[in-house]
């Protein structure tokens, strides 16, 4: 491994060289890392702020009481790693051996290395295929898939006993991801984000505007670090603003179903941030019945209606709407922030 990356010794020439993949599409032509210290500066920076976003899904399927499948975890298109890694770190126990997945050897070394040194005990290393899949993590790989890469996806995750993918928040990406719901809800139950397992309410022409995004937040500190505030501000980045899509998935069974059936019907969830003021909070509503705008008064229940528009507010409930006011609100899942 290549000597500790500190924010004294960032080469930012590597990172604005990577950056500039990333926003212009060139990183889906090729491999666009060149040697472990591309890795090593990108998993510093860049996958760092990832890592935030996937802290944000797994706190969210932790507190459903949600966990990986036991036995191997498959990270496909791994880059550095930070996926797997921090899937492993909420769920120790999960997790017997990790195999990784990448078009560049130098990210499959990268990757490997770096669990060998946080999680000793592992077994892990590049993914042989006929190896059985018990969870599969995916991260930010849709805007470089062409078609035989797809469709490699489409196999590999068909033969997952549970999925979890994160994505960036566009309009556009998150579409994709919608586009990828709609082809596996057949096979495999949706977890997360959906409150149901009908065909997405945002493929109608009303909702075309509308696009399945959520909001992470930094972990508490950054923004009093005057590290991260100057990468921010020389990378051209809001380190306030962590949208993301996502879609985790499981193999339906028995057990599941039964679970499941008695809180479909009136679940509901918010998807992007909410508008809250003195009167209601408004927000885009998902349940079995369709995408639309709702409004919640305040006094229905001032406490849960101040707080909606922070990351870390439930969003998921069981709730109750007629011409779009809601009549009754309650989570699903336990208040971090009681």
């Amino acid at each position: 491994m290549e000597a500790e990356v500190t924010w004294e010794n960032l080469d930012w020439p590597t990172l604005d060289r990577i950056r500039a993949g990333f926003l212009t599409g060139s990183a889906a032509k090729g491999p666009y890392w060149q040697s472990l210290a591309d890795l090593a500066h990108y998993d510093f920076t860049f996958a760092e702020r990832i890592g935030w976003k996937w802290d944000h899904v797994l706190r969210e399927l932790n507190r459903r009481g949600w966990a990986p499948a036991q036995g191997m975890l498959l990270d496909w298109g791994c880059g550095s790693g930070v996926a797997h890694r921090r899937v492993i770190s909420t769920w120790p126990d999960s997790t017997q051996s990790v195999r990784v997945f990448d078009h560049s050897t130098w990210a499959e070394a990268y990757a490997t290395q770096r669990v060998n040194d946080r999680f000793p005990n592992l077994d892990v290393r590049s993914w042989e295929r006929s190896e059985s899949i018990a969870t599969l993590t995916i991260s930010h790989v849709l805007n470089e898939l062409d078609k035989e890469s797809a469709q490699d996806l489409m196999q590999t995750i068909q033969s997952a006993t549970k999925v979890i993918w994160v994505e960036p928040g566009t309009s556009e990406v998150a579409g994709q991801l919608v586009q990828w719901r709609e082809k596996l809800r057949d096979s495999f139950r949706v977890v997360f984000p959906c409150p149901h397992q009908g065909a997405c309410g945002l493929r109608t022409p009303a909702n075309a505007l509308h696009w399945c995004h959520h909001f992470a937040s930094p972990p508490a500190g950054v923004f009093a670090d005057s590290n991260w505030v100057k990468f921010g501000q020389r990378a051209g980045i809001d380190l306030r603003s962590l949208p993301y899509s996502a879609l985790v998935l499981e193999k339906p069974t028995a057990a599941i179903e039964t679970r499941e059936a008695a809180v479909e019907d009136l679940a509901g969830r918010i998807i992007g941030r909410p508008k809250v003021s003195k009167p209601c909070t408004r927000f885009l509503g998902c349940d079995s019945d369709q995408v639309q705008r709702l409004e919640m008064p305040k006094k229905l229940n001032a406490r849960l209606a101040k707080k909606l528009d922070r990351p870390n507010a439930p969003r998921l409930f069981r709730w109750k709407h007629e011409q779009g006011k809601v009549i009754a609100m309650d989570p699903l899942v336990r208040d971090d922030e009681s």
